[in-house]
């Protein structure tokens, strides 16, 4: 986790004292299960809780123990022990290291997947009210980057909203995925341990028993959680290219917030760089690069080996750190954007009207012409005005294979920009409902 895109309320989750905190309560509703099937005595259970329920575990001392057993739930467990007392020997009864590590580390995903979900909805927020602002906002549609047909900046805008709604679904069911339990203790056959006490400790933990694990919960189910953060990112990277092409000042239609007393260059005076979504895409590159080794890890030696463990200490973390941290970039980034509707004009009566060659197409094979000959005439008529050579509609005006079938009021009446929002209302009704 590297502070400068760290946010503290995600950075927490992953925080030592967290995750034993974690490990513990893990240990202490286990307890519980084991007493209340009798395994243990209730009164030990009910010590380890009141010994070590508002424990401050030393994370120092922990590491101090770890650097001598090699071994860092050992560790924990030796540590708790010095809490807890000569009760303490009832902890950890039938489990093994993973039971602990598994389940804490689902937790941990599943806490990191709510405040990424809250994340989403505020990027859905910003994307909304904006596009609704710039709902019949006209600018020009482009393909493969070059001018084609006319849309509008609440389109822009209304993409994306449907993108990330997509988004929020795939974590939702990243997260649902992702929250099982295994309490089933060495290679996952409850030999030790009852299959109740696995239900219990699920249960507190906001969990659900793992229908079947090894000694580790399988991974297919962390590769899909990464999967689905590197997907997002995806979307976090297509908005801001967009955004960064929209600021070049050869267009400038849209443009990233520029505060009091901020410098665009070293430099150069002048600049104001979209230096935010440029950030964006490099941190979207960052958490699709997460999502590999959650895949490789999936691949386990039998029951259990720990090829995983390394990789997961470093992309559980990051991963989700990165990603809540883009996404909140993102959200500020929408919510503060500069709009240019003069600009967007602009650019739009650029070519002089060619945005319009498919409706002139379209209106002479309704006359009658061919297909092929209706193409042939406004393709020869739009050479010219690409290169700057006239004006598009009066070079039609004065073409006979034109003339022959639309009268002038007809060629003007293709040239309506209105013509092509005529449905935007139907698109925002599916993206946005009836809102």
């Amino acid at each position: 986790m590297i502070p400068r895109y760290t946010r503290p309320e995600m950075a927490s989750i992953w925080e030592p004292q967290t995750r034993f905190k974690i490990w513990f309560e893990i240990e202490a509703h286990a307890a519980d299960a084991l007493a209340e099937i009798g395994t243990i005595p209730k009164e030990a259970a009910k010590t380890i809780w009141a010994k070590a329920k508002d424990a401050t575990f030393d994370v120092a001392r922990i590491d101090e123990i770890e650097r001598e057993t090699k071994h860092d739930v050992i560790a924990f467990l030796t540590h708790l022990a010095e809490i807890v007392g000569p009760e303490a020997r009832f902890v950890h009864q039938g489990m093994t290291s993973s039971d602990v590590l598994d389940t804490c580390l689902n937790v941990q995903l599943t806490r990191a997947a709510d405040l990424l979900i809250s994340d989403i909805d505020k990027v859905l927020a910003a994307l909304k009210k904006r596009a609704f602002e710039h709902k019949m906002t006209p600018t020009i549609g482009r393909s493969h980057g070059i001018h084609a047909e006319p849309v509008t900046f609440g389109l822009k805008l209304a993409y994306a909203y449907a993108e990330f709604s997509r988004a929020r679904e795939r974590l939702v069911a990243a997260r649902k995925e992702v929250a099982t339990c295994a309490i089933s203790g060495a290679v996952g056959t409850f030999a030790q341990i009852d299959p109740r006490v696995e239900e219990h400790v699920a249960k507190a933990m906001g969990l659900v028993p793992e229908p079947i694990s090894t000694q580790v919960i399988p991974r297919d189910r962390h590769a899909m959680y990464f999967a689905t953060l590197g997907v997002i990112a995806s979307s976090v990277e297509r908005l801001s290219i967009e955004i960064r092409h929209l600021q070049r000042t050869e267009v400038l239609e849209a443009e990233e917030f520029f505060s009091e007393g901020q410098k665009g260059s070293s430099a150069m005076p002048h600049k104001r760089n979209p230096v935010l979504s440029e950030n964006l895409t490099g941190l979207s590159r960052m958490v699709r690069a997460y999502a590999m080794p959650a895949m490789e890890n999936v691949a386990l030696w039998h029951e259990r080996d720990i090829s995983h463990s390394s990789a997961e200490r470093m992309i559980g973390p990051d991963a989700t750190v990165t990603l809540d941290f883009a996404l909140m970039r993102l959200a500020g980034l929408i919510e503060k954007l500069l709009i240019y509707p003069a600009n967007m004009q602009k650019n739009l009566d650029r070519l002089g009207g060619l945005v319009h060659s498919q409706r002139l197409l379209i209106a002479l094979t309704q006359k009658g012409a061919s297909r092929e000959d209706a193409y042939k005439y406004v393709q020869r008529n739009a050479m010219p005005v690409w290169r700057g050579e006239g004006d598009f509609q009066t070079l039609l005006k004065k073409d006979p294979d034109v003339t022959k079938h639309l009268s002038d009021a007809e060629i003007e009446e293709q040239f309506d920009l209105g013509y092509h929002f005529k449905h935007v209302d139907t698109i925002f009704k599916r993206v946005f409902g009836e809102s």
